[in-house]
């Protein structure tokens, strides 16, 4: 059985701490479950660590929407949930248009934007017509250009639009916000605020759950935020992996026998002529 949005609200109620993983294709998927993540995250983020632009502007919907299927079919137990990129919920109707997509075509069971206050009709109006959303709040990176990459809400008069923020989505319909690059114990107080899980990525240890970068964690990418931390070098022994195979094939040690394809010795000289 997958996880739901009850279970996550259950596992909030209990004080159970969720683990949120990004997610962008068939085989990450059913390694992250396997390991025993519950929620996967689609993320636009992809822009970046998959597709090697300088930020998430470049992702497109159609982007989402073939990644986030690659995703729900390499899983069988997690709520999957799809960032909604750059600008496809400008207007209400955009938003219809982009979570169809999403829910249609990927078959996610959840989809995710940022923005406070300017997006609580957006988040109300989806949920009124089933779709489940994640906000998104403090540092967002859809508007990097704008804010830049820094700790948001440093300041009473900020903190307080973004506890405001996070109390109108939550009464729109959001079943989990993200707290991106918030203050510790900003992200404390609002977890406490609200009955909805709080998902942090570098807003400290008092959120309801915890977000991360797959490429982050596992070490794919050359440098890593200061809110990530890397719990192994993949990156480093897939290196060594192809160094390895390139010597052997240089070498002409690879393939052996082992690794080539048989074929009867008297069908081969009939095929080259050599025998009647």
């Amino acid at each position: 059985m997958r996880t739901t949005i009850r279970d996550m609200l259950r596992m909030k109620e209990a004080g159970e701490r969720i683990a949120v993983l990004t997610s962008y294709d068939y085989p990450s998927a059913r390694l992250a479950e396997r390991a025993g993540v519950r929620v996967l995250l689609v993320g636009d983020s992809l822009g970046e660590v998959v597709q090697g632009h300088d930020s998430t502007l470049a992702v497109t919907l159609d982007d989402m929407v073939r990644h986030a299927a690659a995703v729900v079919r390499g899983s069988e137990q997690a709520l999957v949930i799809c960032d909604l990129p750059f600008l496809t919920y400008a207007t209400i109707e955009d938003a219809v248009f982009a979570a169809r997509r999403v829910m249609q075509e990927a078959g996610v069971h959840a989809v995710k934007l940022e923005g406070g206050a300017p997006v609580v009709p957006v988040v109300r109006h989806l949920v009124e017509r089933g779709v489940p959303v994640v906000g998104h709040l403090g540092y967002t990176p859809q508007s990097k250009h704008q804010v830049g990459i820094r700790v948001q809400a440093k300041e009473a008069a900020s903190a307080k639009r973004l506890i405001e923020d996070a109390l109108a989505l939550e009464a729109a319909g959001a079943f989990a916000i993200v707290l991106e690059l918030v203050p510790a114990p900003l992200a404390r107080a609002v977890s406490e605020r609200l009955h909805i899980p709080t998902i942090g990525i570098g807003a400290g240890i008092g959120c309801d759950g915890q977000v991360q970068v797959w490429h982050d964690i596992i070490g794919l990418c050359d440098k890593s935020p200061r809110h990530a931390k890397r719990f192994g070098e993949i990156g480093a022994a897939i290196e060594q992996a192809i160094a390895a195979y390139v010597a052997e094939v240089q070498a002409g040690t690879f393939p052996t026998d082992a690794q080539s394809s048989k074929m009867d010795e008297e069908q081969l000289a009939l095929a080259l002529g050599q025998r009647a």
